[in-house]
């Protein structure tokens, strides 16, 4: 049975994850897996890759889903409602009232350098979360080369991405990866 300082702390570092949401909440990944993983022992590797994966495959919001998933496994249903209530609420507030306030200043020096700001940021979380995601899969020479092709493809041709997804689910079937 959990505390509820457990719950409490729980719900804070996902409402605090809001925070950081800075272009998604995919940049999110390295500090909950170290978090969650890491530290408090809550979820093994696999678990939370795997909650990931089957986030990231459903329709709709996939990173509410997926850290609805990581509450669930943690704490239940309760776990689930504040993973999900927690990343939502913050970013949600603040971005409505961003949006609400620069939709009338659009013309303020500070708007402008907000947005100009929030693209280095954005890149480097999804970095930092990208390279989180393939130093847990890198096991093979094949999953790497694959991950390389990967990452070629997307930077150099303008091939839909749900392709490779396509091809990787293939070869995955397949047992090639």
């Amino acid at each position: 049975m959990h505390t509820l300082s457990v719950a409490l702390a729980f719900f804070g570092h996902f409402l605090l994850w809001s925070l950081l949401s800075v272009g998604g909440a995919i940049g999110l990944l390295p500090d909950m897996h170290r978090y969650l993983v890491v530290e408090q022992h809550w979820l093994s590797d696999s678990a939370f890759t795997s909650a990931l994966a089957l986030g990231q495959a459903s329709p709709g919001p996939n990173m509410i889903l997926f850290s609805a998933l990581l509450g669930w496994q943690i704490l239940g249903l309760p776990g689930a409602l504040l993973a999900a209530i927690g990343l939502i609420l913050p970013s949600s507030l603040i971005t409505v009232a961003y949006f609400r306030y620069s939709r009338i200043h659009k013309d303020r020096h500070w708007v402008r350098a907000m947005h100009d700001g929030m693209a280095p940021i954005t890149v480097g979380l999804l970095l930092s979360s990208g390279c989180l995601l393939a130093r847990q899969e890198a096991t093979s020479w094949q999953r790497i080369a694959l991950m390389l092709l990967t990452v070629v493809l997307v930077v150099r041709t303008r091939l839909n991405p749900l392709w490779l997804l396509l091809a990787g689910a293939l070869l995955g079937l397949l047992g090639f990866i």
